[in-house]
């Protein structure tokens, strides 16, 4: 049966927020560090975030691996964190799991985010990157029927399939799909997904978040009017679903915040400068200049310099900070210190990490 996604997290969906890809924090010996862990948690919350995805790119694919094991486990800490955050806080906090592979492993995997009580999965569909559309849809349909669906367009150069504005349309009309994040990197294919849900007839009900971290502040600033029988319609972008809000979490909240109250609505010229700094901040962050191959690495830099993580290890050995990107992080750092929440952290992080 089901699960049905509650009218008080819709509504929280719609309304537009903030959800960080949540890093896994591990040791030197590549094993789960879960006081750091739950420290990560701990951060993202207290910053106001409005919500977490677990399970997804930036908790590294590996945890599924047998030998690894760590997929449930990395959910379940997640899971405490956000529980024990809302026995004391009065506001809600959205629940997304990761879910990727063939129908049986992502139906699993959606079964076991139901289970531990998130609220939607986020479904990538690399798996299945040569397949047509009506086979992706009979998959997204298969998962659908455990948990809601947040639909993810990923970047064809990390992996993403290429998918067509025909399939956004149909993929729109599932009933349990909530909400999509648009991370192809790519204005035209960003279009397509805004004008496939518009096309579907389930605008209203169905959330955007962005997912390009290449563009976040024009992608939250943008209006969509789009055709559809007769009439114009317009649709916004309404939060985001970002890796790059793994870090400097708290001054992303204070963005959209801004971004609700009109901030940059009469000053074009700052709002995109301010777009741009955040689009050279995530270039470093994702060694946009190695074709994202230390995206990972790039995010563990700063939350390692923040004293959040004990160092850069990943699960995959291969998987390492170049000097090169090192410098970057380096250059916006001191280019752009108001973006970052360096202090915020300074000031909590021993409670975090008691």
């Amino acid at each position: 049966m089901s699960k049905n996604l509650s009218d008080e997290i819709r509504k929280h969906l719609n309304s537009g927020t903030v959800i960080p890809a949540h890093p896994l924090a591990v040791d030197q010996n590549r094993k789960l560090d879960e006081r750091r862990q739950r420290a990560l948690s701990r951060y993202y919350l207290d910053s106001g975030v409005g919500g977490l995805a677990v399970g997804v790119h930036t908790t590294q694919f590996e945890i599924r691996q047998p030998e690894i094991g760590l997929y449930k486990p990395v959910l379940s800490l997640a899971k405490e964190e956000l529980d024990d955050y809302r026995s004391s806080n009065d506001r809600p906090v959205v629940r997304v799991a990761g879910v990727v592979g063939q129908t049986a492993q992502a139906v699993s995997e959606a079964e076991i985010a139901a289970e531990l009580g998130y609220d939607a999965v986020l479904l990538s569909l690399t798996a299945l990157r040569d397949s047509t559309n009506q086979e992706l849809i009979q998959h997204c349909r298969a998962v659908a029927e455990v948990m809601p669906v947040f639909g993810f367009y990923l970047q064809a150069v990390i992996g993403g399939p290429i998918l067509d504005v025909d399939f956004w349309r149909e993929f729109a009309q599932i009933e349990n799909v909530v909400a999509i994040k648009t991370a192809p990197f790519d204005r035209y294919k960003t279009f397509d997904v805004v004008r496939g849900v518009v096309e579907s007839g389930r605008a209203s009900e169905i959330a955007l978040y962005t997912g390009n971290d290449d563009n976040i502040l024009v992608d939250l600033l943008s209006e969509y009017r789009i055709e559809h029988e007769g009439d114009f319609l317009t649709k916004r972008i309404a939060g985001g679903l970002l890796g790059h809000w793994a870090v400097w979490a708290k001054s992303a909240v204070e963005l959209v915040e801004q971004v609700k109250a009109g901030t940059f609505a009469s000053n074009t010229v700052e709002a995109l400068a301010v777009a741009n700094q955040i689009t050279d901040s995530n270039a470093a962050f994702f060694d946009a200049a190695n074709n994202f191959a230390g995206c990972i690495v790039g995010l563990h830099e700063v939350l390692r310099r923040q004293g959040l993580l004990e160092g850069l290890w990943t699960l995959n050995e291969k998987e390492v900070l170049t000097p090169q990107q090192n410098a970057e992080i380096d250059r916006v750092y001191h280019a752009y210190p108001e973006l970052n929440d360096d202090s915020f952290v300074e000031e909590n992080l021993h409670r975090w990490l008691s």
